[in-house]
């Protein structure tokens, strides 16, 4: 097992400037974005917010299998955050930059252009454990706030660090990469986003990889495969 570049047994939050700990001072973008959300959830009623939709979300069926991959979302960003900030802190700054971007930006949105989506069913076909996990998810996540996606935009952002990591093996990147598609699908096939959410999540990623890695990264990556 590698040795993390950090040594957190002496990290203490007093010793939150030091060189080697200061990555995880982004981290409190967390803490801004829940307490936005939160604001923009509970100031924004939804008879403001505009009903997104597209002829795709009325062909995509409802699936309440697609909950494995829409909550295992949290397990990888979780999973992300722990391993970049155990071997690979500039990684982890990186990482941030891209998720406080996207935060930031999406949340303008809420509130310039407050959204919600009508595409929940009504009640369910069946009646299993996932359905029912549905529920729950329906119960304390709202519909509104939705265009921008921030889980599309997390997953490809998680997808974009793991990709720019050397010392992983490929597998675990192929393994990343089918998620982070699971995870977009996931949104659509339980109802949780319409397809406009996703596309519209696609240029929010475009400016925090730029800002987060610079327009240069993937050019110089180009030339050293040719």
């Amino acid at each position: 097992m590698r040795k993390p570049v950090v040594d957190y047994k002496e990290f203490r939050l007093r010793r939150i400037n030091a060189p080697q700990y200061a990555h995880l001072k982004y981290l409190l973008g967390w803490v801004g974005y829940f307490i936005l959300f939160f604001l923009t959830e509970n100031l924004i009623p939804a008879e403001r917010c505009h009903s997104v939709h597209c002829w795709l979300d009325d062909i995509i069926p409802f699936c309440e299998y697609f909950i494995i991959p829409y909550v295992f979302w949290y397990v990888l960003i979780v999973i992300t955050l722990v391993y970049f900030a155990l071997y690979n802190p500039e990684g982890f700054k990186r990482f941030m930059t891209f998720i406080i971007v996207t935060q930031v930006v999406a949340i303008a949105i809420y509130i310039l252009f407050p959204s919600r989506q009508d595409l929940r069913p009504v009640e369910f076909v069946r009646d299993n454990v996932f359905t029912q996990i549905i529920g729950k998810l329906y119960a304390v996540d709202t519909n509104t706030g939705v265009c921008p996606s921030l889980h599309v935009a997390y997953s490809i952002g998680i997808t974009s660090a793991w990709l720019k990591e050397r010392d992983v093996s490929k597998l675990w990147k192929v393994f990343v990469v089918i998620a982070a598609i699971l995870i977009c699908l996931s949104t659509m096939f339980i109802k949780q986003h319409s397809a406009l959410d996703f596309f519209a999540a696609l240029p929010v990623c475009l400016l925090a990889e730029v800002i987060a890695y610079g327009k240069n990264y993937w050019r110089q990556e180009w030339r050293k495969l040719r």
